[in-house]
C-alpha cells in the first residue's frame, strides 16, 4: 500500500508546536513533502532562528511520528530558517553574514560548530566548479588514507547531485538506531569506509527541489545525525561552487581544513581561486591542490597528451602560497572503474593510478598529523 501526504499529515497531526497545542500541519510551518517511493519521507519545518534549539525537540517528534506510518522506511525532517512566525520585519529570514574583519575573516573570527564526537579530522573536499572529477578524487583519497591504516569515513554533501552511491556501488537504504543522544543514522559500509550519502536516502530519479536554507539542514543533519563512530579523518565531498551550502558547511563544522580539485584548464583554475578565498574568508585553513586530469597517456601508441593543459594548478597553489598535493591522470580505468562502482583505489591498491591517489593522501596526512607516520595498512575486501 503507497504512502500518501495525507497519510504523513495525520500522523504530523499529533505533533505540538506550542502550549496551545497547535498541530505541526495547522502552524504553517511545514514544507512540501517528499515521498520516495522506497518508503523515505522528507520534509522541513519553518522556524525563525532564535527557536532552532526549542523546535528540536518538535522535529525529532515528527521523525518519530512518521515513522509510525504503515510502509515508512526512513524519515528525515530538518529545521529551515527560511520563514518563520510573522513576528515583525525579518522574522524567519536567516541572518546577514558579519562584515569582513581585516584579515578576511568574520568580525570576532570564525564560530565553527561543536566538534563531532570520536572524529578527530573533518576534511572538505572542494572545488570552486563542477566537471573536474572532485567526487571521484574524494572517494580515492578516503580509500587511499584508509590504506594507511587511518579509520576513514566519507561525507556526501552535494543534496542536489549525490555522487558517491554511484561511485561505491551502493544502492541500500541505511538503518537508524535508538542511542542516548536520540535517533541516528547508521553509515553504510563502502570497501571499509563509513559512507553516508543523500543518495541512499532517496531514489536516483528524484529531484530535490529545495531551497538555500532547507539545504543547510539537511546538511547538519547528515553530519551530526550519523553514527559516525570513531575516525580518523572525516572526508566531506563539498557540492561545488562557493554558496549556500558551502558557507553552513565551512561555518557550522570544525573543519580542519579544505582540499581544493581543480584541472590543470584555466578556466577551472578561477573557480578554484574562488574556491580558496571563500575558505580563507572564513579562516579553514587550506590543507592543499590536487590538479585533476592532468596528463593522459595513449592505451594504444603510448603518446602523452595535455588534454586540459598542464601544472595549471601547481602554478595556482604556488602563487596563492599552498601546498601542491599532486596530480592524477586522465585515465580510462579510473573512469571506468568510478562507473561500474568500483573505486581504483580498492579493486586495483598496487596499481599506477591508485599510487596517485595513495601519494596525495599521504602528504595530506602529513599535513594533519604534523609528520605521523603512517600505520600498516589494513586488508580491504573487496564485496
Amino acid at each position: 500500500m503507497a504512502i500518501t501526504r495525507d497519510d504523513v499529515l495525520k500522523a504530523l497531526a499529533g505533533v505540538t508546536v506550542d502550549a496551545a497545542g497547535t498541530s505541526l500541519p495547522a502552524s504553517g510551518r511545514l514544507s512540501e513533502i517528499v515521498i520516495d517511493p522506497s518508503g523515505r519521507v522528507v520534509f522541513s519545518i519553518g522556524i525563525a532562528p532564535p527557536e532552532a534549539k526549542a523546535f528540536e525537540a518538535v522535529r525529532q517528534a515528527a521523525e518519530i511520528a512518521v515513522l509510525k506510518v504503515p510502509g515508512v522506511k526512513a524519515a528525515l525532517a530538518s529545521l529551515t530558517a527560511e520563514r518563520g512566525p510573522s513576528a515583525g520585519p525579518g522574522a524567519g529570514r536567516a541572518p546577514r553574514p558579519a562584515a569582513p574583519g581585516p584579515q578576511g575573516g568574520a568580525q570576532g573570527g570564525p564560530r565553527p560548530g561543536p566538534a563531532l564526537p570520536g572524529v578527530r579530522h573533518i576534511v572538505a573536499v572542494a572545488s570552486g566548479k563542477g566537471g573536474v572529477g572532485k567526487s571521484t578524487t574524494a572517494c580515492n583519497l578516503a580509500l587511499a588514507l584508509r590504506a594507511q591504516g587511518l579509520k576513514v569515513g566519507l561525507l556526501d554533501a552535494d543534496i542536489y547531485g549525490p555522487s558517491v552511491p554511484k561511485l561505491f556501488g551502493l544502492d541500500r537504504k541505511p538503518e537508524t538506531i535508538n542511542t542516548p543522544q536520540g535517533q541516528r543514522i547508521v553509515p553504510l559500509n563502502g570497501y571499509g569506509l563509513a559512507v553516508m550519502s543523500i543518495g541512499f536516502l532517496i531514489s536516483a530519479d528524484t529531484a530535490m527541489i529545495w531551497r538555500g536554507p532547507m539545504v543547510q539542514s539537511a546538511l547538519t543533519q547528515l553530519l551530526r545525525e550519523v553514527a559516525w563512530g570513531e575516525l580518523d579523518v572525516l572526508i566531506v565531498d563539498m557540492p561545488p561552487g562557493t554558496g549556500d551550502a558551502q558557507l553552513t558547511l565551512a561555518q557550522a563544522t570544525p573543519l580542519a581544513g579544505a582540499v581544493i580539485v581543480s584541472t590543470p584548464q584555466d578556466l577551472a583554475l578561477i573557480d578554484a581561486r574562488r574556491a580558496v578565498t571563500m575558505f580563507r574568508r572564513v579562516e579553514v585553513p587550506i590543507l592543499g591542490v590536487v590538479e585533476n586530469m592532468a596528463t593522459f597517456v595513449c592505451p594504444h601508441c603510448g603518446g602523452t597528451s595535455h588534454i586540459f593543459g598542464h601544472g595549471g594548478a601547481r602554478h595556482e597553489a604556488e602563487t596563492l602560497g599552498v601546498p601542491f598535493l599532486g596530480e592524477v591522470p586522465l585515465n580510462m580505468t579510473i573512469r571506468e572503474s568510478s562507473d561500474s562502482g568500483r573505486p581504483v583505489v580498492a579493486v586495483d591498491p598496487d596499481g599506477p593510478q591508485a599510487a596517485a591517489y595513495r601519494a596525495i593522501a599521504a602528504s595530506l596526512w602529513a599535513n594533519l598529523s604534523g609528520g605521523a607516520g603512517p600505520r600498516p595498512a589494513p586488508r580491504i575486501v573487496i564485496e
